[in-house]
């Protein structure tokens, strides 16, 4: 396209030649309008909410051709003759928005100037006290002005209330300030703010402390910090992390450059800010910073004596991450809280936890639970009885003992109603869902229990739950084989998270069942750069299941050596994660044909059978039927398969009864007995019905293999 052409721009749509006015303007092109607008003087491709982008700030280009037009420049005469006519935008949208300010009178902009350094929008009574020797009804007349000049608008059912029309008219009255004059105008608005605002002033904080913090060069930091401190607090308490997190680290800035000559001394209000920050920092999934903040805050109490403040830094990390950097600060907190309190409860509650989680120390955890729900129920403290139930489910879970995990979890869910503990709630819907997928097989229960996270995540705005929560749809759907559900919410998850480990191998493992060959090939990328861009304790366990159950999806071994380098942590670790190294290592086993390996894991894995690893789709029924067909016990694995058939089908586990169809069939196949070759065509048939429906190409590859070796 050439540079200055003069382009025709339709009313339709504001565009042409597949370029917008946006972009024909910032490529400096004339611009040729057509039709009118009913009522005004403007080009209706204008109208229609077309925008020209100007260093990152929207203006209307309606506003301008309002300028052009009163400027002379456009007129109906020029737009009736639109085959003889150009006109050129100007090159700086903010040379138009100056000629507009020029025309106010100098005490409109003098006034203008000042709300512009208050914000976006502002009131008269802010107005008022920074405007000198004016009256209210002189301000008010001079507002009127700025208002005919459409250079700012009444804001709607809001008396005294304005905005700019456009930010950058804000910005460029505010760009022509000197530093220090924005400077000595801040520090006036924060105090004729603060003045005005009065005893409700800390409402304001956020407000106040964007003030304070624009004028600390002149006025200090001492504002600062406490306008920040309160408006981070009140930030956390509407779940507004990354507000919380901007205020925090703000005040705790500021607090430093006031304690410059005490570098590296905690004092009260640091600590404070520090412990609001921690949380602010869990929020947002950063763990390892959370961790230190909290840990700052929590020496500062208990070296100070206030147990009280330090207890309750203890008392409930939110995910599994906090709680592994958190132990040694949970341990020192049991021994701080009076025995027998509520606060011993709570902190009781967060030990047991910790020691099945990262110990491994079932039965220690076990009578920190039964301390800490004793406590609550002599206490009648129906909170803290949820949050001791949802956290020993939470260990009965990753200790592999299901009944217990769901009767905890169901328990707490009752309590729920009465108690305002959005993290015990989720963590008990967790609880409830995972052995309703794994042991089960109730998928419309466990929906249920996945709508419900994601409900709480979205207005915790808790990205760690809200990531997972996108993850265990996504697996729901998957297991199903409802593979354009599944795509819609990994789409939804992945757009938030593009490097959430889980959910990337979760979506690889989809694209290979369908064999999308290029998408596979894209999320499988993607999942394997992620492993280093994002270090998360579930990401680690569930990597070398994910990438052996893809290999056996597509027969290639290359991802082996990953699995074998990931393994062997697992299986020094906790049960849950034993248990999904195993498998990783079964599916690994049976496709080298390792023997030896294979009964080694049959034996360690009989304990699990009747259970499904849902994120990786794999019954651990038909993982047995495999691993005993490959020691060549081939009666042993009829059984195991019979039992993932049954599973399967009862679950709607479709995808699985695919697969475990075939295996069957192999199975059968290899021992040729008499009426064997007649099932071994209802299975197939079975499993190429399923695989068909479901669009599962590589398996309807297999199957058509194996029936034309059967015609064979």
């Amino acid at each position: 396209m050439e540079v200055n052409k003069p382009i025709l721009v339709t009313a339709a749509a504001g565009q042409t030649g597949g370029h917008t006015v946006r972009q024909l303007l910032e490529q400096g092109h004339s611009v040729r309008f057509i039709e009118m607008t009913s009522g005004h003087d403007a080009p209706r491709g204008l109208v229609e909410a077309v925008h020209t982008q100007t260093e990152g700030n929207p203006l209307f280009v309606t506003e301008v051709v309002r300028l052009l037009v009163q400027d002379g420049e456009l007129g109906a005469e020029q737009v009736r003759e639109t085959d003889s006519w150009t006109i050129r935008i100007p090159e700086g949208v903010r040379e138009v928005i100056g000629r507009r300010l020029n025309r106010l009178s100098q005490r409109c902009n003098e006034a203008l100037t000042v709300a512009s350094i208050i914000g976006r929008e502002f009131a008269l009574a802010q107005l008022k006290p920074l405007i000198e020797e004016v009256t209210e009804d002189r301000l008010f007349e001079i507002l009127e002005e700025a208002l005919a000049a459409r250079v700012i608008e009444e804001l709607p059912q809001s008396v005294g209330r304005y905005q700019f029309t456009h930010a950058l008219i804000q910005e460029t009255l505010s760009g022509e300030l000197s530093t220090t004059r924005k400077v000595r105008l801040h520090a006036r608005i924060a105090e004729a703010l603060e003045e005005l605002y009065g005893d409700d002033a800390d409402s304001h904080a956020s407000e106040l402390a964007y003030h304070y913090s624009e004028a600390e060069a002149m006025i200090g930091s001492e504002k600062l910090v406490r306008y920040s401190l309160l408006a981070g607090k009140r930030a956390l308490a509407s779940y507004a992390h990354e507000e919380a997190f901007t205020q925090f680290e703000r005040a705790l800035a500021a607090k430093e450059s006031l304690s410059a000559d005490r570098e590296g001394v905690t004092d009260a209000e640091t600590a404070d800010i520090l412990s609001g920050l921690g949380h602010a920092q869990i929020g947002l999934n950063r763990p390892k910073e959370a961790v230190s903040s909290l840990s700052r805050a929590f020496d500062y109490y208990v070296e100070s004596g206030d147990t009280s403040r330090a207890v309750a830094i203890a008392q409930n990390p939110h995910s599994v991450d906090i709680f592994r950097g958190m132990r040694e600060i949970i341990s020192r907190a049991v021994q701080l809280a009076p025995t027998g309190s509520l606060e011993s409860g709570r902190v009781l509650s967060s030990h047991g936890y910790c020691l099945g989680l990262n110990y491994g120390d079932y039965e220690s955890a076990q009578e920190a639970f039964d301390q800490a729900l004793d406590i609550a129920r002599t206490n009648n403290d129906k909170a803290l009885e949820m949050r001791v139930l949802a956290n020993s489910a939470n260990i009965d879970g990753w200790h592999l003992r299901w009944e217990t995990c769901l009767d905890k979890s169901l328990q707490a869910l009752e309590l729920a109603a009465g108690v305002d503990d959005s993290y015990s709630n989720l963590r008990a819907h967790l609880w409830a869902l995972y052995p309703l997928v794994w042991v089960d097989g109730d998928i419309e229960r466990a929906r249920f229990h996945a709508v419900e996270i994601r409900s709480t995540a979205e207005r915790l705005r808790d990205a760690t739950w809200l990531a997972r929560s996108f993850l265990y749809e996504t697996t729901l759907f998957c297991i199903a084989g409802s593979w354009p559900s599944a795509r819609d919410v990994s789409d939804q998850g992945l757009a938030l998270f593009p490097t959430y480990t889980w959910l990337l191998g979760q979506r690889a493992l989809l694209e290979h069942q369908v064999g999308d060959v290029t998408q596979s090939n894209v999320y499988m990328r993607r999942f394997l750069d992620s492993r280093g861009a994002e270090k998360n304790e579930i990401a680690e366990y569930l990597t070398p299941v994910i990438l052996a159950r893809i290999s056996s999806v597509t027969g290639d071994g290359d991802l082996f050596d990953i699995v074998q380098d990931s393994t062997p942590p697992l299986l020094s670790s906790h049960p849950f994660a034993v248990f999904l190294g195993r498998c990783s290592l079964a599916l690994m086993a049976v496709q080298r044909g390792d023997v030896s390996l294979s009964g080694e894991l049959h034996r360690a894995l009989i304990p699990q059978r009747g259970t499904f690893v849902a994120s990786a789709d794999l019954a651990v029924d038909r993982l047995l039927g495999l691993l005993a067909q490959t020691m060549g016990n081939l009666g042993q694995a009829m059984g195991h398969f019979d039992d993932a058939l049954g599973f399967c089908r009862k679950a709607g586990y479709r995808p699985e009864l695919a697969w475990t169809c075939c295996d069957y069939a192999d199975t059968l196949r290899e021992r040729d007995a008499e009426g064997d070759r007649a099932k071994v065509v209802a299975l197939l048939d079975e499993s190429l019905a399923i695989s068909s429906e479901l669009g599962m190409r590589p398996m309807m590859e297999r199957v058509l293999s194996r029936r034309e070796i059967l015609k064979a």
